[in-house]
């Protein structure tokens, strides 16, 4: 049976928490054995990881509630307030990651790090692996589903390998005896990871602030309700986001001769291949227009 996207995002939430923790455990093992202090931050990384997919689940089984007395147009829009919270979380990750750097950078205080052992460099690359495939893994579910919730958890998860890289260098370097590494991988990945939240944020804002779709989207709409025999025309044509789901608002224009039962069945044929051809289509509302007599001018 045909998984539902609800069920699709709350599997792929479930997978990456279970490697959440497995990594968390790994990681605060490989920092305290291995002498690490920056593993032992990129493991309570992990751990607040956790918490942001819990949010994502809440907000993609918020959103697929359907319609009801408080809410005639559903809870789509409680997907985009998941992804704007974990937008928020992705700055403060990025600050703490860029702070770090930057205090090291000015402080200069390179000689009184110590030298960690080869473990935690191994957690560090196990890290950057497995974070990156949970990644790939989570973005083609989001993709798939059209959730901007799981996209942003999937950026998350990124944001998680791109400070492991940091750790990995900044080990790398400890061992290597340039530790000065570490806090310039960690100001880069925090200007990657403050992008990344202002993608998120926007591209949220934009769905919960009633803008129009994509205007190739809109052209294809106007191109299916044109190629119905019966449609002369198009008076008005408007479209909303509303979450990731798109609501039309059409007026059609058509011949003022045909009767009201036939006009009616045109608007629904229109309707119903709307909604059947475009997936994210939520909602279609048509108008009938009698078609406007052409004024000839006599020359």
């Amino acid at each position: 049976m045909k998984k539902t996207n609800e069920q699709l995002a709350v599997r792929a939430s479930f997978i990456t928490i279970s490697f959440d923790i497995v990594l968390t455990i790994f990681k605060l093992f490989a920092g305290i054995i291995g002498n690490s202090t920056a593993m032992i931050a990129d493991a309570a990384h992990s751990f607040s990881d956790m918490y942001t997919t819990i949010i994502v689940m809440i907000g993609v089984k918020m959103s697929n509630k359907k319609a009801d007395k408080d809410h005639h147009y559903g809870h789509e829009r409680f997907e985009c307030v998941a992804a704007i919270i974990l937008s928020v979380v992705l700055v403060f990750t990025g600050a703490g990651i860029g702070w770090s750097g930057l205090s090291q950078i000015i402080a200069m205080d390179f000689e009184e790090i110590v030298v960690p052992g080869i473990i935690a460099l191994i957690a560090a690359l196990t890290n950057i692996v497995v974070k990156g495939i949970m990644y790939i893994y989570k973005r083609g579910v989001a993709k798939k589903i059209n959730s901007g919730a799981l996209m942003a958890d999937a950026w998350h998860h990124l944001s998680d390998s791109l400070s492991s890289i940091g750790s990995f260098l900044g080990i790398l370097g400890a061992r290597m005896g340039f530790p000065i590494l570490d806090p310039i991988a960690a100001v880069v990945i925090c200007l990657f990871i403050f992008k990344v939240a202002l993608d998120i944020f926007r591209d949220a804002i934009s769905k919960m602030t009633d803008r129009a779709c994509d205007e190739e989207t809109e052209t294809k709409i106007r191109t299916t309700i044109l190629s119905h025999e019966h449609v002369t025309g198009i008076d008005l044509l408007r479209t909303r986001l509303f979450g990731d789901r798109i609501y039309v608002e059409a007026e059609i224009s058509m011949d003022p001769n045909m009767s009201l039962h036939e006009a009616h069945e045109v608007a629904h044929q229109v309707h119903d291949t709307i909604e059947s051809e475009f997936e994210k289509v939520k909602h279609c509302s048509i108008h009938i227009n009698p078609t406007k007599p052409i004024d000839v001018i006599d020359e």
